[in-house]
C-alpha cells in the first residue's frame, strides 16, 4: 500500500504542470493510472486539454473518463509527457517498457517539449540494470535476434503472455533481458539497435526533463 501512497502523490504533483489547452502525452503504467484519474478531475472542472495516449490501455482508460484522447497523427507537437519509469539514475537516463509500451512511449516522448516520470522510491538506483531491459523486436526472425543476444551474454527470455508470446500494440515480441548491471548505456543503446529486426529497446536516454519520485510524505523532485 505504501508504493500506492507514493505513486499517488508523484501523480497528483505532476498534474499541477499540465495547463489549460495544452496537448497532454500520456504514459502507460500502474503509476499512470493515478495520473489519468487526477487529470480527468482537472477536464471534469473545465480544464481543455488534448490527449495522446502511449497505449491502448492508458487510451481506453482516458476515453472512460471523458478526456479526448487523439491519434498522434493529429498533433503537430505535444506540450507535456507524463509517464512512468521501472529504473532511473541520477542523470535521469531510464529503462522503460515494463508494461511492455517502450516503442509507442518513446515515439510520444521524442514529440513532446517536456518530459516528466513519476515513480514510487523503489525506482531511483545507483546504476541501470537490476530490472530487465526491455528489447522490442519484429516476430520475423525473432529466434535468430534471440540467439545473437544469448551469444552475447545478454541473458535474454522472450516475453510471454500465458503460453503465448507477449504481442505489443504494435504487434511485435519482447524479449528482456537480465543484465543486473549496464556498464554504458549509450554504447548498449547504439549495439542493440545495430542488429537487425531490433525495434527499439527500453533504454530512455536524454529524455526526461524532471523526475518526480514519490514518498510517503510528498514528492521528491529531480530536475536537469
Amino acid at each position: 500500500m505504501n508504493k500506492d501512497i507514493e505513486k499517488k502523490n508523484a501523480a497528483l504533483k505532476a498534474v499541477g504542470f499540465v495547463e489549460d489547452g495544452m496537448v497532454v502525452g500520456l504514459g502507460t503504467g500502474s503509476t499512470v493510472k493515478f495520473m489519468i484519474e487526477a487529470l480527468a478531475e482537472k477536464v471534469k472542472n473545465g480544464m481543455n486539454i488534448t490527449a495522446v495516449a502511449t497505449s491502448k490501455q492508458s487510451e481506453e482508460l482516458a476515453r472512460s473518463f471523458g478526456i479526448n484522447v487523439v491519434d498522434i497523427g493529429r498533433v503537430d507537437e505535444i506540450d507535456l509527457t507524463i509517464d512512468g519509469a521501472d529504473e532511473f539514475d541520477k542523470d535521469l537516463n531510464g529503462i522503460k517498457g515494463g508494461g511492455g509500451a517502450l516503442l509507442y512511449e518513446k515515439i510520444v516522448a521524442s514529440n513532446s517539449k517536456k518530459n516528466i516520470w513519476i515513480t514510487d522510491s523503489s525506482k531511483y538506483v545507483e546504476k541501470l540494470g537490476k530490472f530487465p531491459l526491455p528489447v522490442e523486436v519484429v516476430p520475423f526472425g525473432s529466434d535468430k535476434v534471440f540467439n545473437k543476444l544469448k551469444e552475447r551474454g545478454y541473458n535474454p527470455s522472450f516475453r510471454m503472455n500465458g503460453d503465448s508470446y507477449f504481442v505489443t500494440d504494435g504487434n511485435h515480441f519482447i524479449v528482456d533481458l537480465h543484465l543486473n548491471t549496464i556498464e554504458d548505456c549509450y554504447k548498449l543503446n547504439s549495439e542493440l539497435l545495430h542488429i537487425p529486426g531490433v525495434v527499439e529497446t527500453g533504454l530512455f536516454l536524454n529524455i526526461a526533463d524532471m523526475v518526480i519520485l514519490g514518498k510517503r510524505d510528498g514528492v521528491r523532485i529531480f530536475d536537469k
